[in-house]
């Protein structure tokens, strides 16, 4: 043989079709979880870009309800990392751990700003 560089497979969008057929596979048989870590399990293979275009809390927030991870991008102060970060794990659950309260003294307008920062609507 000829002194060749080793064969690297990559592959692009470009060089992959799929093509819609039937299946006797049944989605709910179908088994996506995979590790991260060996600490962190994801129950679908995605992960979401650490770009300032892609990913804020709120796509974190839609990645992990799906079973993904949203990867929270660095262009941002520390103080608002932390609150995105905030936002996506009180989001987590259907049961409040830390509910956001609000005493009698409060104003509407100090309840629509807690509203507007935790992402509460109703």
């Amino acid at each position: 043989m000829k002194n060749r560089p080793p064969f690297i497979q990559a592959l692009t969008f470009d060089d992959v079709l799929l093509v819609p057929q039937e299946s006797n596979v049944l989605p709910r048989d179908v088994e996506l979880q995979t590790r991260l870590t060996n600490n962190i399990t994801m129950n679908i293979p995605l992960l979401s870009a650490a770009m300032d275009t892609v990913t804020e809390s709120d796509m974190a927030v839609a990645l992990a309800r799906e079973g993904g991870i949203g990867i929270i991008h660095k262009n941002l102060s520390i103080e608002k990392q932390v609150l995105m970060v905030d936002r996506v794990k009180r989001s987590e659950s259907g049961m409040i751990v830390n509910p956001v309260t609000l005493s009698a003294d409060k104003t509407i307008r100090d309840a629509k700003d807690v509203m507007a920062n935790y992402h509460i609507s109703g």
